[in-house]
This record gives C-alpha cells, structure tokens and sequence, in this order.
C-alpha cells in the first residue's frame, strides 16, 4: 500500500511541477495583451471561487471560519497571492523572453531560499553542506542572469529592478509556505482556500486603486476573449490542479522528498521556450544545470541526515 501511495504521490508531483514550468511560457503569450496585475487579479480570483466551491462541498460551510486568525491568514495569503503573483509575472514581462527562464529558475531555487530566510528570521544556521549548495545555486541564477557578461552590472541597469522584483516575490511564496506551519491543525484544502481568497481580496484593492488612479485601465472583453485558452490553463491546470495534486502528492511522499520534483519546473520552462523559438546560451544551460544539481545534492543530504535521526529498529 505504501509503494502505491507513493508511485501516485510521484506521479502528481511530477503533474504539479510540469504544470508550473509550462505556466511561464503561457503567462508570456497572455502578457502581450494584458497587464500583469489584472492578469494575476483574475487568474487567482476564478481560483479562490473554484476552492471555495471545493471546500464547501468537502468540509462543510464551518471550514469558512476563521477562528480568530484572520490577520495572520490574511498576511499569508497577501504574500502568496497579491506580492508572489503580482512581482513575478511583472518582472517576466519586464524582461522579456529571458524573463521567461529566469522565473522558472527562481521558482525553483524556492527550497534553498525558505533554508535562507530561517537563517535570518530563526538564526538557524544551515548545515555546511547545504551552505555550499546555495552558493553553487545562486552561481547558476548568476550566470543565467549575466550571461557570462561581467559588465552586466554596470550597463544593463534597467534589468536589474526586473530581477530583483522576481526574488521579492520569490519570497513572497516562500512566507506562505512557510506559514502553512503555523495552521498545521487545517487540511491543506482549507488553508489553500482561506488564503487564497484573503489574499486575491487584497490583490482586488490594489488593482482598483491603480485603476481609479489611471496606472492600469480595465481589459476589454475582446481582450479576455484574446488570452481565454491561456487563461484557462492558469486557473485550472498551472492553478487549481497543480495546487490540489502538489498537495496531495507531497503528503503521500513527504516533503523532503516531493520536492525534488521541483527541479523539473526549469526543465519544462526550457522545452517549452525551445519549442517556442527561444535560443539559449551555454550558460542558460550551466546555470541552470547548476541549480538544480545543488537542489537534488541538497536534498540527498537532508533524507540522509534525516535517516540518521530515526530511531534504529532491529
């Protein structure tokens, strides 16, 4: 039974990682004619209506309570939902076409970023082998980011914020996840759900202050219409499946092994980019084989170092 749950549990994290390495791509072709703040707005918005449906249906309308958590959900869920969406998708569409991997890598270098901002936030400091992994990880987003071009710094000034607004909302994901720890007692399905719309509330306010202010401009029902397939997969397939299925399968698998599986979102991205007329450079390629080298080492350390704590049976 156990090596059926986790032949599954493999299966569906492999369905979640592909869904969210073919979700750049995708988020490309619908940001030629929308803004990335609708764009997520709207995407997550059909998302949380989808869940709540779910959830209801699951667990009964009592799964709506907040019980007295609501800022702390509401915090989470507005990492999550407005500042990962909202900076990721405006700093691949700032960039352009190299946005595209650049994303995909970030998203999964997230395992070495979470190990990164405990270090800061619980001083808890990773084990010497892990420290070289990051390193060795963050050498790869260098070299994907530059190029190879050491004066990429000092004359490309204007790709700079791009990146930067790329990691915060890196770390915007990573907070949520992070803070599914502290709702540990709530099925995963209801976390999502509260979260999710909680947070896509706050990412409505935005959007319509900066409409009312002239910033963005509501899109035209010819435009929706433009981006409907894309849309669709990034609600129900890089949204709600990915979502349900990365859920399930880690929970089958465990974490520490689930998320090797994140290693395959960069390699979707590169198919897809490839198929789509995208040339890549050598060091797209050593770059990212780079990062995902130091996540599958890293990992490998950890189930080790995890194996050594479990009581030894005879």
């Amino acid at each position: 039974m156990r090596s059926v749950q986790v032949i599954k549990g493999a299966i569906l994290c492999l369905i979640a990682s592909i869904a969210w390495g073919a979700m750049f791509p995708v988020a490309e072709q619908a940001l030629k004619h929308i803004d990335p703040f609708y764009f997520s707005f709207l995407r997550y918005a059909s998302v949380s209506v989808l869940l709540l449906i779910w959830l209801v249906i699951k667990e009964g309308t009592k799964a709506l309570r907040l019980e007295g958590r609501a800022m702390l959900l509401w915090f989470y869920g507005t990492m999550a939902f407005t500042v990962y969406n909202f900076f990721i998708f405006l700093g691949q569409n700032l960039l352009g076409k190299s946005g595209v991997i650049l994303a995909s890598i970030m998203e999964a270098m997230m395992p070495l970023i979470s190990i990164l901002i405990l270090w800061i936030h619980k001083r808890a400091r990773p084990a010497g082998f892990t420290m070289g992994c990051m390193i060795v990880a963050f050498s790869g987003v260098f070299m994907v980011v530059t190029k190879g071009d050491i004066g990429f710094f000092s004359e490309a000034k204007n790709s700079l914020l791009p990146v930067l607004i790329i990691f915060l909302g890196v770390f915007g994901w990573v907070v949520y996840t992070i803070g599914g720890n502290s709702f540990s007692n709530w099925s995963p399905l209801r976390y999502s759900t509260l979260s999710c719309v909680l947070g896509t509330i706050t990412a409505g306010i935005i959007v319509a202050v900066m409409t009312w202010l002239g910033y963005l401009e509501i899109p035209k029902f010819k435009t929706l219409v433009l981006i409907r397939w894309e849309m669709t997969f990034m609600i129900l397939i890089a949204g709600l499946a990915a979502l349900i299925s990365w859920n399930i399968g880690v929970k089958y698998m465990k974490p520490v092994n689930g998320i090797l599986f994140i290693n395959f979102v960069p390699v979707t991205t590169f198919a897809i980019s490839i198929i789509q007329g995208y040339t890549t450079t050598m060091f797209d390629v050593a770059g990212t084989l780079l990062i995902i080298t130091a996540l599958i080492c890293n990992n490998l350390y950890q189930r080790k170092t995890l194996q050594k704590r479990l009581p030894q049976t005879t």
